[in-house]
């Protein structure tokens, strides 16, 4: 791919990854825009690589309890810092659950359709304003229960779909059970990285498998960009969400929802 396409899409997945506005509806949409080819589901693999790698860095203390945590119950005991480990690989189960399900009825082609993409961003994108503006502010994510977090992985599931948001889902589900904002994203960052972790790992065994040297280069250049990129978007937002609503970035799924269902149907 020409290097502009794959730095475009990188700064694309890096923002969107973590903005609760969808980044696989917009991997989907900005070839589709711009009037390039689609880069195909390697390339998105690749760059949420990117992605993961930056979510792993910038909450490196957090992983570094819960791996020491996950060890401690490796050798039959409990402590504090194996909850949150535990926590996450609860919400991993649905998304793990309804992944292979979709793909194996064919639902990965059909839902690339804009149509469905302007649907799913107007309905997610009101949910989280409603969340938002009358969801409690008390939780933190040391408050998080295990019957939380099987209630926000059944959210994370349903961003498979693309529009949905797996940010904006998440972050949705958890402003409803009394997170707040800046702790709803934190708990919904790092429930991103068992679930990208598996499907990225896939897609770079793939990579390298192909044995095609571009596609190689191609998939580390457009890593390396997501990774940058998304390193800012995740410490500009938690800043934001400190003092801030989330409205903007509902104003903005209304926005684009509207101009697809106009371009979709009109």
């Amino acid at each position: 791919m020409p290097i502009l396409h794959l730095v475009v899409l990188a700064i694309v997945q890096g923002i969107t990854e973590f903005f609760p506005i969808s980044s696989s509806a917009h991997l989907i949409l900005t070839p589709k825009i711009l009037g390039w080819t689609d880069q195909g589901p390697l390339i998105d693999l690749a760059v949420h690589v990117g992605t993961l790698v930056a979510v792993i860095l910038f909450f490196r203390a957090e992983m570094w309890r819960m791996t020491k945590g996950a060890l401690v119950l490796l050798r039959g005991r409990y402590i504090d810092d194996a909850k949150l480990f535990l926590q996450l690989s609860l919400t991993s189960v649905p998304a793990f659950a309804a992944g292979p399900l979709i793909y194996y009825f064919g639902g990965n082609e059909m839902m690339r359709s804009v149509e469905l993409i302007g649907w799913t961003t107007l309905i997610f994108g009101v949910l989280l304003y409603f969340a938002d503006q009358y969801g409690k502010r008390l939780l933190r994510v040391e408050n998080v229960t295990y019957l939380h977090a099987v209630l926000i992985g059944l959210a994370q599931a349903l961003a498979l779909v693309p529009g949905v948001s797996r940010s904006g889902s998440t972050m949705t589900a958890a402003r409803f059970l009394g997170m707040e904002r800046a702790e709803a994203a934190r708990f919904s960052f790092l429930m991103s990285i068992p679930v990208t972790m598996a499907a990225g790992g896939l897609g770079v065994l793939e990579i390298y498998k192909s044995g095609r040297a571009e596609l190689q280069m191609d998939a580390v250049i457009s890593g390396v960009v997501a990774f940058v990129t998304a390193l800012f978007a995740i410490s500009v937002l938690m800043r934001w969400l400190r003092s801030s609503s989330f409205t903007p970035f509902v104003v903005y799924r209304v926005l684009l929802a509207a101009g697809l269902l106009i371009w979709t149907y009109f």
